[in-house]
Order: C-alpha cells, then sequence, then structure tokens
C-alpha cells in the first residue's frame, strides 16, 4: 500500500510542480550556466548507496571543501540557491527518487555515508526502511540552516544539536508509521511552508494523539534553547565529526 500510494502522489506531484522546476532549472542554469542539477550520494534502506536528485542551489563542486552541513550564510549558497531553500523547492526532483523507488514521500531523511557511519546501534534501525522526501524532523528542524548559521563547525554543530532530537523522531516514525500518519506528515509539511508555529502545534497533536511520550512531544514543540545531547543509544555527545 505504501509503495502505490508513493508512486500515485509522486505522478500527480509532478505533474504540478515541473513548471515550477523548469523554471527555476532555467534560472540556476542562467545564473552560472552549469548543470542546474546536483546528484548527492545518500544511504538509502539497508545501507544501500543512491543517487538522490536536487536543484543545485551552491556554486560548482561546493561539496569539495567536505562540509555536508548548511547554514544560512553558508558562502556557498547561489543568490537564485536561497530562493530556492526557503521554500524546499530544491527537493522537488526527488519525486524522481520516490518513483524509481528508492526513496519514499515520508520516513528519516537520507544521510552522507559519513554521518550514517556515526550513527550508534539504535539509530542504524533508521536504516531499516526507505528514506522519505519528509518527516517529523523535517518539520521540527524545518530551521536546520539557521540553528547551523555562524557556526564555526557546522558539521559538529548538527551532531550535537540537531542529529539526537531528529534521530529520536525517526525512530519513532518507523514503530508507529501508518499510510494515514503518512498523509497528515505530508500535508503538515505543506502547511509548514506557511506557517512553522502553527504546523509545529498540529505536530505536537499528531504525535501525541500517535501515542508518543511527553519528552518527544517537547522536543517537536522546539519550545527550548537547544543544547548538546548524546544520540539515542549512547551517553555520550559526540565531540568530533
Amino acid at each position: 500500500m505504501k509503495r502505490l500510494f508513493d508512486i500515485i502522489l509522486a505522478l500527480v506531484g509532478l505533474v504540478f510542480t515541473c513548471p515550477l522546476q523548469l523554471i527555476f532549472l532555467f534560472l540556476v542554469w542562467k545564473e552560472d550556466k552549469y548543470n542546474p542539477f546536483y546528484i548527492a550520494k545518500r544511504v538509502g534502506k539497508n545501507g544501500n548507496i543512491f543517487k538522490m536528485i536536487k536543484i543545485r542551489t551552491m556554486i560548482v563542486n561546493a561539496h569539495l571543501n567536505g562540509v555536508d552541513s548548511t547554514s544560512d550564510n553558508d558562502p556557498r549558497i547561489t543568490i537564485i540557491g536561497s530562493l530556492i531553500r526557503k521554500y524546499k523547492i530544491d527537493e522537488l526532483p526527488q519525486l524522481f527518487n520516490i518513483l524509481i523507488g528508492n526513496m519514499s514521500f515520508v520516513g528519516p531523511r537520507p544521510s552522507v555515508k559519513r554521518d550514517t557511519d556515526l550513527y550508534t546501534n539504535l539509530e542504524l534501525k533508521l536504516l531499516s526502511i526507505k528514506p522519505g522526501l519528509t518527516d517529523f524532523a523535517s518539520i521540527v528542524f524545518s530551521d536546520e540552516s539557521t540553528i547551523l548559521a555562524d557556526s564555526k563547525d557546522p558539521d559538529l554543530t548538527y551532531h550535537q544539536l540537531i542529529r539526537p532530537d531528529k534521530s529520536r523522531l525517526g525512530l519513532f516514525y518507523i514503530k508507529k508509521n501508518n499510510i494515514l500518519m503518512d498523509i497528515q506528515i505530508i500535508l503538515i509539511t505543506i502547511f509548514s511552508l506557511f506557517s512553522r508555529r502553527r504546523s509545529l502545534r498540529l505536530l505536537c497533536l499528531l504525535l501525541s494523539n500517535s501515542g508518543a511520550s511527553k519528552d518527544l512531544v517537547h522536543i517537536a514543540s522546539r519550545r527550548f534553547t537547544l543544547v548538546p545531547k548524546s544520540p539515542p543509544g549512547s551517553d555520550m555527545i559526540t565531540k568530533s565529526r
């Protein structure tokens, strides 16, 4: 059922977003006359590497500096790229990944191998299902680039402030996921583009109704200052990346 749901929704999504994607692909190409697509290697289900398709938002060969996490003020982001990232337009080509079958609409966001190599045994369960276009954490940490702004080491900051709770939310999804939950997550994701605060309230309600702990609901509310934490399955805060 989930696969059929993904195929139908991806086809519908492509029909409605292809004109928008073509416009921004042209604008990206026009800015520097280079390939407007960015093909990123990510870790998928069972640890298999796949090629994730995105609209390029950074300068050519931006990945060569070895930094995987991106902040708002990252100098690698192009002028048109900042607009594309703001409204998540760069993620739309992943509808093709969903059709191919190496991604799903909802599931833990795919990570680079350097990140999954640091996973605890508990976090490795995140690789037991297909990665998704969106999930609980995508909504809760939609401001990830803002969190990482001005960090001297964005990758380490990600592992200390974002990864621990992102993994907890992902593990809860794997435990409870169903088609109805997927539909609600997709709708809340779309709504979050217009009202982050209200979307977080809706997400907290969904988590609570799905049996999430008070701690997990509190995490999803984002009504607190992020502090370094240990990832699930460990009592040690990540010290290096």
